[in-house]
């Protein structure tokens, strides 16, 4: 069933699965998207297709918040908020081993490998490769793991699971960056779960906040 975090006539944002990607792929199951319009289709007896507009993605191995729009006005808007990074963005993290520091702002450059779909980091500049930042603090330890609170300053592809990496310390089950061991489900331990940003319609101040009880 649908997890449904936040509804208006401009907006709709929902709790993605792990496994499930937020668009439709070709051999995967139903994606997030075709969810979302089949339970607006159903809620509010639409007739013919439902307009339903990406405004950002997730892993398909990565749960949590996912954020779309429901007019044209409302895309717009929202993609112009998120490349002039006027929307914070917080995931929640399991990772391994110890951290450097207990919190600390982080860069890289990162390198795609579309073939491999992977991306390297970098820790100084290097050709063909984008900056990328984020910002972790460590909210406690079980053991050997460690569960992060994290801002993602820049959106960049595979981004938080080749950070965490690089300094040592990858996400949970996260097996192509490096983890010890895979979840028996095939996730890993990263989680969407706060958006932080002005309505793009009313101007007024909005955060959607994945509750995790």
């Amino acid at each position: 069933m649908l997890k449904v975090l936040f509804e208006d006539n401009h907006l709709i944002a929902v709790s993605k699965k792990s496994g499930q990607t937020v668009q439709p792929e070709p051999g995967k199951p139903v994606s997030l998207e075709e969810e979302v319009k089949d339970y607006l289709k159903e809620k509010y007896q639409k007739e013919g297709a439902v307009f339903l507009g990406v405004i950002h993605r997730l892993d398909m191995p990565v749960a949590g918040l996912v954020l779309f729009a429901r007019t044209s006005k409302a895309l717009v808007r929202m993609n112009e908020l998120f490349q002039k990074r006027e929307v914070q963005k917080f995931y929640m993290a399991w990772v391994e081993n110890n951290l450097p520091e207990k919190e600390d702002l982080i860069t890289h450059w990162l390198r795609r490998d579309e073939h491999k779909n992977f991306t390297k980091a970098f820790t100084s500049e290097v050709k063909n490769a984008d900056k990328a930042q984020l910002k972790y603090q460590l909210l406690k330890k079980d053991g050997k793991l460690s569960l992060l609170r994290i801002e993602l300053l820049t959106g960049r592809k595979h981004q938080i699971r080749a950070q965490l990496s690089a300094i040592g310390c990858p996400i949970v089950g996260d097996l192509k960056y490096g983890a010890s061991a895979a979840n028996r489900d095939g996730s890993i331990a990263l989680q969407s779960s706060e958006l932080h940003f002005k309505h793009p319609v009313g101007g007024e101040a909005l955060s959607i906040v994945l509750n995790h009880s």
